[in-house]
């Protein structure tokens, strides 16, 4: 239906529609952000019923526009939306919030028009800058994406981040805007509505930038229209609006953020359902894609183009290994992508890099947008996105990986510099709580190779599972001890040594694998013999192997790993044995705050070497 006064006309229905319907589901559950959802009613009228393309009956079809609420709160608006476009009965909506419905607070994806989970603030638009990237280069497909924004998130550093990356990559499939309602939670937000100094900084970032009244329905359908037309940069509409538009006696008030109106209610929406000229027109047709083109892809069964070819003992750190796997995966699928933040020379992807230009993201320094971008990715199966970074510095994207989970991303994380052993660089290098953070993320899968072949592997299973994975490599380079045709799981452990008279079990991991091993034979000329054991992966952990390898050489275990004691390698194995008498778990950890020197000075000093281990070996096999 081409633009006219009698489409305004219905639009700006539908806006008070989707109003009604705000309204109505968060009186039902009693809580919600029914004015968060007002001031962005006539956006997603003009989105969801003329500017979008999509298949109502398959939401997640890939040729469909993407749609992320950012502003996640502001969630009944959404779900207002497709029940406006049909998808569901508007009598869903009133199951807002309540326990066995999947209308939660913030949009999830148990919700199969939901991509990704938004209610953390500041982490959509990132998600939506992957799905453009991936929309632009990798599909190469006429689909859009818009991302509705908040004012008070975009205080969020990596609202920034994200807007950067896309007006570097030229997203001109990506339009964001930003609901300009002027109030936060507690109290206005920094700029209300200055509207130029938004102008000023959007269009400093290299975007293409429209201010409009956002409750006027024919400049913002004609602000979309222009941003279709425009190439070579992404589009952003600074939206002025109130809070709690059209809500008598609430609009533009403070004190009403995440309230429900109560006994207000009745009247306001008899008020709005007055306001509207077309009684009895509640629903316009949505826009089906305008070309089914998103390509077909497979992304199961992904293996390795050929299989590893290392010689036994050969000296490869387990970091230029991963570089090496990310290849030949890449080789074998063409979904395979590979991002990085500036660290692609030290993590090797910049072996991924020189084979595949085209499929390698550059993230720079800012490893909240390079999450989220993966995150966006992955979305709908499209790819396979493999991060990497030094492991240290995922930490600061943990909000991002909490949310990931609840998105139900399917994205691989490689930390490489891990622990005390990659030397002089000092403490603000060294992951040592990274385990304990990938281990605290819902569903994830945690790797940790500890030579050349195990890490070809682990990247090759990673591949094929979905949901959030980690994989810990090493700086230093290990010896490589497994054959090039040994076999790995998900979930299983390998005796890397063993003697029928051993009196522990040593449990490492990456490095002190290996010193475990060294301290395993300097023990055995001393009479003592210990087993070891290469967990392989730390999550899931491979608690009937711990458990009868312990028992067979009379419960000791001792664990060794170049991480901090809270949440690593000797927590998972005690959890795993916990419900077992007559086991015992001595840690070896780092135990404190370390320091530069060389690796294997800092090793020794904090008790990491093959001599420090055999000592308390010794000690523990002393003791009854």
């Amino acid at each position: 239906m081409a633009l006219n006064t009698e489409k305004v006309g219905l639009l700006q229905d539908v806006a008070n529609l989707l109003r009604i319907h705000s309204v109505k589901a968060t009186n039902s559950s009693k809580s919600g952000h029914p004015t968060s959802c007002a001031s962005a009613a006539e956006v997603m009228s003009v989105l969801f019923f003329h500017t979008m393309r999509y298949k109502v009956s398959v939401p997640r079809d890939p040729s469909n526009d993407r749609f992320v609420m950012s502003k996640g709160h502001a969630a009944p608006i959404l779900y207002a939306a497709w029940a406006e476009a049909g998808l569901f009965p508007h009598s869903k909506l009133l199951t807002l919030r309540k326990l066995h419905s999947d209308l939660e607070g913030h949009p999830t994806p148990r919700l199969s028009f939901v991509d990704v989970a938004t209610g953390s603030l500041g982490q959509g638009l990132s998600c939506a800058a992957g799905m453009a990237y991936t929309g632009k280069y990798f599909d190469k497909s006429n689909y859009r994406v818009f991302c509705l924004i908040g004012d008070g998130e975009s205080a969020e550093g990596s609202v920034w981040e994200a807007l950067s990356f896309a007006s570097h990559y030229k997203l001109d499939n990506l339009v964001a805007i930003f609901d300009i309602n002027r109030l936060g939670q507690s109290e206005p937000t920094a700029f209300e509505h200055d509207m130029d100094l938004y102008k000023r900084r959007l269009e400093s970032f290299g975007w293409n930038t429209y201010v409009v009244d956002g409750h006027d329905v024919e400049a913002l359908c004609k602000a979309f229209s222009s941003a279709a037309d425009v190439k070579g940069k992404p589009t952003c509409i600074l939206a002025k609006t109130m809070k709690g538009k059209g809500l008598e006696g609430i609009e533009n008030e403070d004190n009403w953020h995440g309230k429900a109106l109560g006994d207000k209610a009745d009247k306001i929406i008899k008020l709005l359902e007055n306001s509207m000229k077309n009684q009895g027109v509640n629903k316009i047709i949505p826009q089906k894609p305008l070309v089914d083109d998103a390509p077909k892809i497979d992304i199961t069964n992904i293996k390795l183009s050929e299989p590893p070819s290392y010689k036994l003992g050969e000296m490869i750190a387990t970091r230029l290994a991963y570089g090496t796997a990310i290849t030949k995966l890449g080789r074998n699928n063409d979904r395979i992508i590979a991002l990085d933040g500036d660290t692609k020379n030290s993590t090797f992807a910049d072996k991924f890099k020189k084979e595949f230009p085209d499929r390698f993201i550059e993230c720079f320094i800012a490893e909240q947008n390079m999450l989220g971008v993966a995150i966006g990715c992955g979305t709908r199966g499209r790819t396979v996105p493999f991060v990497s970074a030094f492991a240290a510095f995922f930490t600061r994207a943990f909000d991002q990986l909490r949310m990931g989970a609840i998105s139900q991303a399917n994205i691989k994380c490689v930390g490489s510099h891990v622990g005390v052993s990659i030397g002089e660089d000092g403490p603000s290098q060294m992951a040592l709580e990274d385990i304990a953070m990938f281990r605290s993320i819902p569903g994830s899968v945690v790797f940790y190779p500890s030579d050349a072949v195990s890490t070809e592997r682990a990247c090759e299973l990673a591949a094929n599972v979905t949901g959030i994975c980690f994989i810990r490599t090493s700086r230093p380079n290990t010896a490589v001890i497994y054959d090039n045709n040994e076999e790995f799981e998900v979930g299983k452990a390998k005796v890397v040594h063993k003697n029928n008279k051993d009196k522990a079990l040593l449990i490492g991991g990456g490095v002190t694998l290996h010193e475990a091993l060294k301290a395993a034979k300097d023990l055995s000329k001393k009479g003592c013999d210990v087993r070891v054991m290469d967990l392989f992966t730390i999550k899931p952990i491979d608690s009937q192997a711990i458990i009868e390898n312990a028992k067979e050489v009379g419960g000791k275990i001792i664990t060794i790993e170049d991480h901090y004691p809270e949440g690593g390698i000797g927590d998972a194995v005690l959890s795993a044995v916990a419900s077992v008498s007559g086991i015992t778990v001595k840690k070896i950890a780092v135990r404190e705050l370390p320091r530069s020197g060389s690796p294997d000075e800092l090793l020794d000093l904090y008790g990491l070497s093959a001599l420090c281990i055999a000592n308390v070996v010794q000690e523990c096999v002393k003791e009854k």
